[in-house]
């Protein structure tokens, strides 16, 4: 039976990744059940990092014969050929992850020469959460030390091993797994975010691990479950599914306009700081309103008092060569429409040819695409659209926001 691929793996309702959503807001599990996940471009580009990292860590470090590491050498090449997210940046990243992982895996041996190495294991955690489950990237097992080694590669969102929960869940998990062979006193969890030079390691003894999982992660968990619990905003609200339209988010927002100011009429530099801080928080939140009430207009919903309509755009010469031979063949001056082995912008070329000049020149090589759509208030002069689906079915605006 073929093993999944890191997308097709399928992910647990209270599934590790997820959990400082649902230890600190309980019922959004079950209120983003229902909402279909969306792929993204850094996913997918993670995605490839990590099976590029398993085929290396398999190859270098668990034990092959000739057959595997043939298979393992043949699918690393076919990675690199065919991976349209390969390059330099995730050879170097993923060089630097699996020197990591290396370096922990030889300190192990140290501890003890039977130390094992798992890749891509499948870590149960469900005594403390119902069918909770995750996929540990690396873990490593040696005397009296466990430790689980987590990939990030996205570069965009610095993330610490510090009081995670997802490496914490995925320590109990090797725990409960493997905790019948080997005596296990404490648990390390390291998170590597290569593209941001990071390497970040937290520490537990394993009584103190269990007491964590037994009165903050279980009694969440349940709540969890049962779609119960208080919503509450934070942090963790940032890969959350409904951010956009989640009520308690936007009560918890509206309570940061009600700062009050003191006299006197100039703001302090201790107020600067804190309307700082106020403004990043509601910008974010801005932005996912916005994002969400785009999509649903996007799909002919009506958001009153807001309309889609079609954005501005800039006009383009779609054939550059052309346009370039047509300005020759009039014999204008070459200084009055090229850059160094450049055509001026439209703009350029009207001021010093002349509007009417150019148009007649190059008719039929200038157009105006139609503007990406956009959501503004009912005032706005522009007329409304129905839809994207409706009104520009043939175009793509799949990165318009």
């Amino acid at each position: 039976m073929t093993q999944p691929t890191h997308a097709e793996r399928a992910h647990a309702l209270l599934g590790a990744s997820k959990s400082d959503q649902w230890i600190n807001c309980p019922p959004s599990a079950r209120l983003q059940e229902s909402v279909p996940d969306k792929r993204s471009e850094y996913a997918d580009e993670g995605t490839g990092a990590h099976e590029l990292s398993e085929l290396i860590l398999r190859r270098r470090l668990t034990p092959c014969n000739e057959a595997e590491r043939k298979r393992l050498d043949k699918a690393i090449a076919d990675f690199k050929s065919s991976n349209q997210y390969y390059g330099p940046e995730m050879e170097d990243a993923v060089a630097a992850y699996v020197e990591v992982v290396e370096e922990r895996f030889m300190a192990a041996k140290a501890r003890s020469s039977d130390a094992v190495i798992l890749l891509e294991e499948r870590l149960d955690f469900s005594e403390w959460v119902p069918d909770g489950y995750g996929t540990g990237d690396v873990v490593l097992i040696s005397d009296g030390v466990l430790e689980v080694i987590d990939l990030k590669y996205g570069k965009g969102v610095p993330v610490s091993a510090i009081g995670n929960p997802q490496l914490r869940l995925y320590g109990l998990g090797a725990w409960s797994n493997w905790n019948y062979l080997y005596s296990i006193h404490e648990v390390s969890m390291t998170i590597v975010q290569p593209r941001l030079d990071s390497v970040s390691t937290d520490t537990l003894p394993l009584g103190e691990l269990l007491e964590w999982a037994e009165t903050i992660v279980k009694p969440a968990a349940a709540l969890a479950d049962a779609g119960e619990g208080d919503y509450k905003a934070g942090s963790h609200c940032r890969w959350c599914k409904v951010k956009g339209n989640c009520r308690a988010r936007a009560e918890e927002n509206m309570k940061a306009l009600a700062y009050e100011f003191q006299d006197p009429a100039l703001l302090s530099l201790d107020e600067i700081g804190s309307v700082l801080v106020v403004a990043e928080q509601l910008k974010a939140w801005a932005k996912d309103v916005e994002d969400y009430a785009f999509e649903q207009a996007k799909a002919g919903v009506k958001i009153p008092s807001w309309k889609l309509v079609e954005g501005r755009s800039n006009r383009s010469i779609t054939d550059k060569d052309a346009a370039k031979a047509a300005l020759e063949a009039a014999e204008i001056d070459p200084d009055k429409y090229l850059k160094p082995q450049e055509l001026l912008g439209i703009g350029d070329l009207e001021k010093k040819i002349g509007k009417k000049e150019l148009a007649e020149i190059l008719d039929g090589l200038i157009v105006k695409p139609p503007g990406k759509p956009v959501l503004v208030p009912e005032t706005d002069k522009r007329p409304e659209l129905n839809s994207v689906e409706n009104d520009f079915a043939s175009e793509d605006f799949s990165d318009a926001v």
